[in-house]
């Protein structure tokens, strides 16, 4: 494990503990009510879910994920972007983050990443870049951590992939200059972040909010719930 130097966390499930359905449920209710004017409930979660399914499947290296968002949203609506972008920021803002109340941070995985801090590997938020940095920086600090613990954070305003398309790991390691065997990720979700190994990297599954919606044959190289998981960062 001496070759190891940087630690990629995901944050939903894993840094952050929730119950995913429950969160996105509460998101699309919050959002339906900023876009009222604009949209029905059943319309708008159409709509996102749509154009989110469009970025997540688009592999074009030269298109950011808000590019490819906002592209496929712009031809499904009748309104004009300009109108709505400035709701949408706003929302991610301000509205948002009524949605901490979802969530249950768990202090021993903040432990988990001060501890590694203090060891010296760099860590990063490998996040599935779904949405724009405000909303992923209320995330960080709903989780009891802060944007400068990372050297690296995922966004849709920075990245061209997604999860679970292997190119989202390899952008990781081309911005952070890293190879494979010098990266570990931590996360929760089978497809999305375990995949990861295909790479070549290691992987530990946090096992409290574990995500397998496809019922993969992937292995973690190591799982265990958060609290082993500070255990396994002690031996580090």
């Amino acid at each position: 494990m001496k070759e190891i130097k940087s630690i990629l966390f995901d944050l939903d499930g894993t840094l952050l503990p929730m119950d995913i359905e429950e969160f996105t449920e509460s998101y699309f209710k919050e959002l339906s009510k900023k876009l009222s004017e604009y949209f029905t409930y059943e319309e708008l979660k159409r709509l996102v879910w749509t154009s989110t399914n469009y970025m997540v499947n688009n592999l074009e290296e030269d298109k950011l994920n808000i590019d490819a968002f906002f592209e496929d949203f712009d031809k499904k609506t009748n309104y004009d972007l300009e109108e709505l972008k400035p709701i949408f920021d706003e929302f991610y803002n301000e509205d948002f983050k009524v949605l901490k109340n979802i969530t249950k941070p768990n202090e021993k995985i903040v432990k988990s990443v001060k501890l590694l801090k203090d060891k010296g590997y760099e860590i990063i938020l490998a996040t599935n870049p779904l949405f724009p940095k405000e909303a992923i920086y209320h995330r960080i600090q709903w989780s009891g951590l802060q944007k400068e613990d990372f050297v690296f954070i995922t966004t849709y305003d920075n990245m061209h992939f997604c999860k679970p398309n292997l190119e989202y790991y390899s952008e990781i390691l081309n911005k952070i200059e890293r190879t494979p065997n010098e990266v570990m990720m931590v996360g929760n979700d089978m497809q999305e972040d375990i995949i990861a190994s295909e790479l070549g990297i290691k992987t530990y599954l946090i096992t409290n909010h574990v995500i397998n919606k496809k019922n993969t044959n992937l292995v973690p190289h190591y799982k265990g719930t958060i609290d082993e998981f500070y255990d396994f960062t002690k031996q580090l």
